[in-house]
């Protein structure tokens, strides 16, 4: 029998899988469709910079906590595999184009000295020397401030989850797709296993790792939570050469280069349930943020739009640790936009949780049922 079922393969899931299986437990994960194809596919593999030395919340230290894993994953993995993952150290500059926007930036400012975090505001007149992409923007007055942040780095979403699912199953993980779970099975508060559409699956402990998805399953159980799809688009463009050297922030929004040519812009924020079709309007709103900042982008080929569903929840934080009444049933989700970035230090914790240890960060705030 399987230590620990986890149910779903996006990258909490298979990172906490990884996790539980380098600590020695044997774990199998199940997915509705196949592993690693949803929002963590999706997304744009930005990983901002954070501190844990410096980390009083335990949000915050959740975040240093991952910051600082990330490089060290990416290492042992593409050591375990041959995976590059594309962590990259590139960089971030964050742009303010309003007067709003530049409020933000002052008290994000703030907030990343406090933390220190390594910032500098850019002088717009020399910002082509840094970033020769921004320069026409800069130039032209589109610009009202910048800051660079040379600590925030990038993954490539496809290769970091190919990495871990092959990482997976070199450690004896079973990863079960196309299985989509239909209901659970209790003795008392115990839960015994799960219905799937391939058949029942049992395990020492289970846990609920399925994204927006999640709520559905704790809906099933009575379990009252927060967590909600949040549509996000994107578009992706192909360019002879990279058009930016570093991470792009406007806002909510980015343009993240890649070293082959490609660039990913997003992204929207739209709650219409499990609905994953892009719409022109937004599209057309990203091609205009696009060439607002890049002009060159203006007539550069797009070679794909699409669109995942982020699990949100009412106040920003994940849900981590046991599910209520029950004794061997947990839920690592809701992580909104940081599923990528908070997955190393999510696994971590949750590792210790499902093992019964003590995990390095305080999870109250992260329960189910939280006020």
């Amino acid at each position: 029998m399987n230590d620990c079922l986890v149910i779903g393969g996006g990258v909490v899931g298979l990172s906490l899988a990884y996790q539980l299986a380098v600590d020695g437990l044997r774990v199998a994960v199940v997915d509705r469709g196949a592993v690693g194809r949803e929002a963590s596919w999706a997304g744009a593999g930005i990983l901002p910079p954070a501190n844990s030395a410096t980390a009083e919340h335990p949000y915050e230290q959740l975040c240093g906590l991952s910051h600082a894993l990330h490089a060290t994953w990416a290492k042992r993995l593409r050591e375990e595999t041959g995976i590059d993952t594309g962590f990259r150290r590139c960089g971030g500059i964050y742009v303010a184009q309003s007067a709003a926007e530049m409020a933000g930036l002052l008290g994000a400012e703030a907030a990343w000295r406090d933390e220190q975090i390594r910032c500098e505001r850019c002088d717009l007149n020399k910002l082509g020397q840094l970033e020769p992409g921004l320069a026409d923007a800069a130039r032209a007055g589109r610009l009202r401030a910048a800051w660079l942040l040379p600590d925030e780095y990038q993954l490539r979403n496809p290769w970091h989850l190919q990495a871990l699912a092959a990482a997976c199953r070199q450690r004896g993980v079973r990863l079960i797709e196309n299985a989509e779970v239909t209901g659970f099975r209790f003795d008392g508060d115990r839960t015994e296993a799960v219905q799937t559409t391939g058949g029942e699956l049992t395990a020492e402990a289970f846990a609920i790792t399925s994204g927006a998805w999640s709520c559905l399953l704790l809906n099933q159980l009575g379990i009252a939570n927060g967590i909600l799809p949040v549509r996000g688009q994107m578009v992706l463009y192909r360019c002879e050469r990279p058009p930016l050297r570093h991470i792009v922030n406007s806002g909510p929004r980015y343009l993240v280069p890649r070293e082959d040519g490609r660039l990913l812009v997003g992204s929207t924020e739209e709650e219409v349930g499990f609905d994953k079709r892009t719409t022109a309007e937004a599209i057309a709103e990203l091609k205009r943020l696009a060439t607002t900042l890049v002009p060159e982008l203006a007539n550069a080929k797009v070679e794909a739009t699409w669109a995942g569903l982020r699990p949100g929840s009412f106040d920003g934080f994940p849900y981590l640790g046991r599910v209520p009444r029950t004794s061997n049933l947990y839920i690592a989700s809701g992580h909104y936009r940081s599923g990528l970035f908070l997955s190393p230090g999510t696994a971590v914790v949750m590792s210790a949780v499902i093992r019964q240890a003590a995990p390095p960060i305080d999870l109250s705030p992260f329960r189910i049922g939280r006020g």
